[in-house]
């Protein structure tokens, strides 16, 4: 029978919590310490996160010397997807704020994504997405953002300026002209396309299957920058 083994715990910077990665027959699993036991990520069922990346990433992969970013370095589903659609030429930075996550896509973790943090394109930065995204001015093709479990269902109070008016904003700014903005939720959300337009956005809301064609579905959106 399969059970969950603990392989590591990673602290959270400034937070006081902590991601836990554990082991479950042939895959991984994290889950936030001392949480309600749901799990935040897995080996298994990732579908969601390689369309959060297939999706813009295939429509700007023309562009020369394309640059992404993508909040949330997670399992590394979403930065091999990037990789895959883009050409030899692109390069794709990935904030991710907790050190202990960098270091799991480091070893057998990383083996589920085929080790895209490897990848001579990659660039990780040991950065909150916040902190990129405030220090950039029309710099990506297209920004990935993967943080907590989207604008409706945090976890961390502290991500909650990633999806206001002022981090669209930002995230606005960070774009080149006709940039994409993705953005991965667990659920769907009425008002955060309003909110997109209003920052700014032509955006559409896309449902996708988080394994296959199958079982639960988790919402994108893909908002284009509107003007220069």
């Amino acid at each position: 029978m399969k059970r969950f083994v603990l392989i590591d715990t990673a602290e959270i910077p400034d937070d006081g919590g902590a991601l836990c990665l554990f082991e479950y027959g042939d895959d991984f699993v994290i889950k936030i310490q001392g949480g309600n036991g749901n799990q935040l990520m897995n080996t298994r069922t990732h579908g969601s996160e390689d369309a959060l990346a297939e999706i813009p990433c295939r429509k700007i992969a023309q562009r020369p010397q394309p640059r992404v970013l993508i909040g949330g370095l997670g399992m590394g589903f979403t930065l091999a997807s990037a990789l895959k659609h883009l050409g030899s030429d692109a390069e794709v930075q990935v904030a991710e704020l907790v050190p202990g996550v960098i270091e799991w896509n480091r070893g057998p973790l990383g083996e589920k994504a085929g080790m895209p943090i490897n990848d001579r394109r990659t660039r990780v930065l040991n950065k909150d997405i916040a902190d990129v995204l405030r220090s950039e001015s029309q710099s990506f093709d297209a920004i990935m953002l993967d943080v907590d479990n989207g604008p409706e269902g945090l976890t961390q109070r502290s991500n909650s300026w990633l999806y206001s008016m002022a981090g669209l904003a930002a995230c606005a700014r960070a774009l080149r002209p006709k940039g994409l903005l993705a953005v991965w939720s667990a659920s769907a959300d009425q008002g955060f396309s309003a909110k997109l337009a209003k920052a700014g956005f032509r955006a559409e809301e896309v449902q996708v299957f988080a394994h296959g064609n199958r079982g639960t579905r988790h919402t994108i959106w893909i908002a284009e920058k509107r003007g220069g």
